[in-house]
């Protein structure tokens, strides 16, 4: 499966709320009904499996990563982030 195009939701202040399973076999983003998951194969310990999605997330929506802020949810699956322009 390819990474998904999210293009169309890359618009200044847009809040993208995902859905993270990480220690997942491979990396992948995917769009299921609305909803937006990120499987990481990080573990999420330090920050680390969040920088992973970050760095996902930013590549399917087509920004820089240092566009990308975490807004909601550092410690859990559900996480939400704002594209600063």
């Amino acid at each position: 499966m390819t990474h998904p195009t999210l293009s169309h939701l890359a618009k200044d202040g847009a809040e993208i709320a995902v859905r993270v399973t990480p220690k997942a076999s491979r990396n992948l983003v995917v769009e299921e009904g609305g909803v937006i998951r990120v499987y990481v194969t990080t573990v999420p310990e330090d920050g680390k499996a969040t920088a992973a999605v970050a760095k996902l997330l930013s590549k399917a929506l087509g920004v820089a990563k240092t566009r990308l802020v975490l807004i909601r949810g550092a410690t859990s699956r559900d996480k939400v982030f704002r594209i600063d322009g």
